[in-house]
């Protein structure tokens, strides 16, 4: 009980003052966020458990060198360093992901790529499947216009006429389809990669 109370920047003190036990309670405070996270990238238990050692050998190693001046953010910032190792693997074995997910229509840009090897284009397959289990979760409303919009390739104009509403009502329709879709992709931690 009293661990919870004692706050990240404090044991980060009391670990660089010497106090080894400080490092084992943030571990253990953070071990299941951070490995959540490193998991939902990799999907495989034995790169991520390497993964998360590795962030902390690099915690440590900043910590002993006094390079961590986060100001009490200390998950955010052990967060970044598991980010980037992240990354590292996937550009150690050429599997780089992408994880821009900023623009507009950005989830769907996966489903424009012909040139796909064997790997690729089952990850394709799957994130159709998973694009199109999500899009029937939608108000019908909503899943209508998107579909007009992303799979018939149809005008807002077009949509507009087609469904008797006006445009500024698709295009909200539209909007309010791509900002459900980003909420359940963000619950379910689902991974749209090509």
């Amino acid at each position: 009980m009293r661990q919870q109370l004692i706050t990240d920047a404090v044991l980060v003190r009391n670990y660089m003052d010497g106090d080894e036990n400080a490092l084992s309670v943030l571990i253990h405070r953070h071990k299941q966020r951070i490995y959540s996270f490193i998991y939902s990238k990799v999907f495989d238990r034995d790169i991520t458990e390497d993964i998360f050692q590795d962030a902390f050998i690099k915690v440590i190693k900043n910590l002993k060198l006094g390079k961590y001046n986060e100001e009490g953010k200390f998950l955010p910032w052990v967060m970044r360093i598991s980010h980037n190792l992240v990354i590292d693997h996937f550009r150690k074995n050429n599997r780089m992901p992408k994880f821009d997910n900023s623009g507009e229509f950005s989830i769907f840009s996966v489903l424009g790529d012909n040139a796909l090897n064997a790997e690729n284009q089952l990850i394709k397959d799957q994130v159709e499947c998973d694009l199109r289990r999500i899009i029937e979760e939608l108000p019908e409303d909503q899943k209508e216009v998107l579909v007009m919009r992303m799979y018939k390739d149809m005008s807002f104009k077009e949509i507009s006429e087609r469904t008797g509403v006006s445009i500024n009502t698709a295009l909200g329709r539209m909007r309010y389809a791509l900002i459900n879709l980003r909420k359940v992709i963000d619950k379910n931690n689902i991974i749209l990669t090509n």
